[in-house]
Parts: structure tokens; sequence; C-alpha cells
């Protein structure tokens, strides 16, 4: 009986584990003059296809080191899992439509390049949303 309850929590836990899955935010340095951004416009800067606001402001982008909040970044944003996204940017980078974005080695360094580059854009647990950045967007 143990082990059937066992099984089951197990199953259990495996069915909501992708629904408790920490908030992404899209965001920029606290000081940055880039207004709130729309899905559509963060999925068309994140897959290379945009790259200035409506405004004619040049935005670039920041990404984490590959991983959990990566992929679950590209997952909600773009709804690709992180091979796609690799094949999505070695097409771009190869017909010279665009360049993937600069990778971040952690969260300490994003920070700082948030800090320093006003039109830089990346992306973080919402948690960890802070008074050092604005936030852009909330990913659903």
């Amino acid at each position: 009986m143990i082990h059937m309850l066992r099984i089951c929590f197990l199953a259990f836990s495996l069915l909501i584990a992708p629904g408790v899955l920490a908030q992404v935010v899209i965001v920029a340095g606290a000081r940055s003059p880039l207004p709130e951004l729309t899905l559509d416009q963060a999925e068309q800067f994140y897959l290379g296809r945009a790259h200035t606001l409506p405004d004619g402001s040049v935005v670039t982008l920041a990404d984490l080191p590959p991983g959990s909040i990566r992929d679950q970044f590209y997952q909600q944003l773009t709804r690709k899992n992180p091979s796609q996204i690799r094949a999505h940017w070695s097409r771009m980078v190869f017909t010279g439509r665009a360049l993937p974005p600069q990778q971040a080695e952690s969260m300490a360094q994003l920070r700082q390049w948030l800090a320093s580059q006003p039109n830089l854009i990346g992306y973080m647990p919402a948690a960890d949303a802070d008074g050092r950045v604005k936030v852009l967007l909330r990913l659903p």
C-alpha cells in the first residue's frame, strides 16, 4: 500500500511540476529608457527578426547560460525547445540575417551589463527582479 502511494505521489508530482516553474520576466537596467514590451515584440527580438523599437531605438539582447531558466524562457516566449533554438540561430547566423544574443556567464554578469547598457534586454526569474532592473514584460 505504501509503495502504491509513493508511485501515485510521484506521478502526481510529475504532472504538476511544469506548473510550478518560476515566472520569467524580461528586463532592462533600472535607468533604461526602454518601454514595456508586448509578447510579440519580445519574441521578434529573441528570434532575431527585429532589432529596433517603433521609435527607432536599437535593442541589444542578452542570454543566460544554457540551463533550466534559459530553456523555460525560450519555451514560454517562442514555444521552441533548446535544439530548435540552436538550429534557428545557426540558420540566422549562416544566412547573415542576425547574430544571437550575447551570453552572460552568470546572473551577476547579466546585472552588470544591464546597469551599463541602457538598451540591453535580458531575462531572469521574477523572484530575482529587484530595484536594479526594470521589468518590461512578464511571461505567461
